[in-house]
């Protein structure tokens, strides 16, 4: 290696990890009333921007 390198003394730091999820975001994540709440969501939004584009593409 060249002096120019720099050397990386502490490969392990806190920092490389991702940081864990917290409580709430674990029950989010699992709950299944939760998933299907989002699904709806989702869904009733991409119905909505559907919607626009064909209605605007018939005039």
């Amino acid at each position: 290696m060249s002096a120019d390198t720099p050397t990386n003394k502490e490969p392990y730091q806190q920092a490389y990890y991702p940081p864990k999820p917290t409580g709430l975001t674990r029950f989010l994540r699992t709950c299944v009333l939760w998933q299907l709440v989002r699904f709806v969501v989702i869904n009733l939004k991409m119905m909505k921007l559907m919607s626009k584009s064909h209605t605007d593409s018939q005039h």
